[in-house]
């Protein structure tokens, strides 16, 4: 993981990160951990605390897509240069299977790049290890970032 630090301008709203790969205030609201970041893949981890609850007592389903789009920025941000600038333009997912308790882990990897967007999917799974929920994704880099040197593996 790259751990360098950076002070993040996110108009009115400023706050120091304490890496380029680090969770930032809505990712530390829900409580997410990142196990590993590198060579466009990702591991976060997130447990079913009482907040994330929907009102059948299973975990909401915002709060498991959060942490698979969460898990596809940290694989795409061990690919590029710090400071760069993206953002989710298309998500998709297909929720699988019920979270009642416990922690679930996303496993992110990234698919494909097209100029400025990127393909990612993750996989969410729970304690068990079973498939909670299925996500793919395209992230747009903006214009004014400079993306050199800088592989995209295709595993699709």
């Amino acid at each position: 993981m790259q751990q360098t630090d950076e002070c993040r301008d996110t108009g009115p709203h400023r706050f120091d990160l304490p890496a380029w790969i680090s969770c930032a205030p809505f990712e530390a609201l829900l409580a997410m951990e990142i196990v590993s970041a590198a060579a466009g893949e990702a591991v976060l981890t997130m447990p079913f605390l009482q907040q994330f609850a929907q009102g059948a007592g299973l975990m909401h389903g915002g709060a498991i897509m959060s942490l698979a789009d969460t898990a596809v920025v940290m694989a795409i941000k061990s690919l590029l240069p710090v400071g760069s600038h993206f953002a989710t333009i298309e998500a998709t997912c297909n929720y699988l299977y019920p979270v009642k308790q416990g922690v679930v882990t996303a496993r992110a990897r990234i698919t494909g790049r097209e100029e400025r967007l990127i393909h990612g999917e993750a996989t969410v799974f729970n304690e068990d290890e079973r498939a909670v929920l299925e996500f793919r994704s395209v992230f747009k880099i903006a214009r004014r970032t400079q993306v050199t040197g800088v592989r995209f593996g295709d595993r699709s």
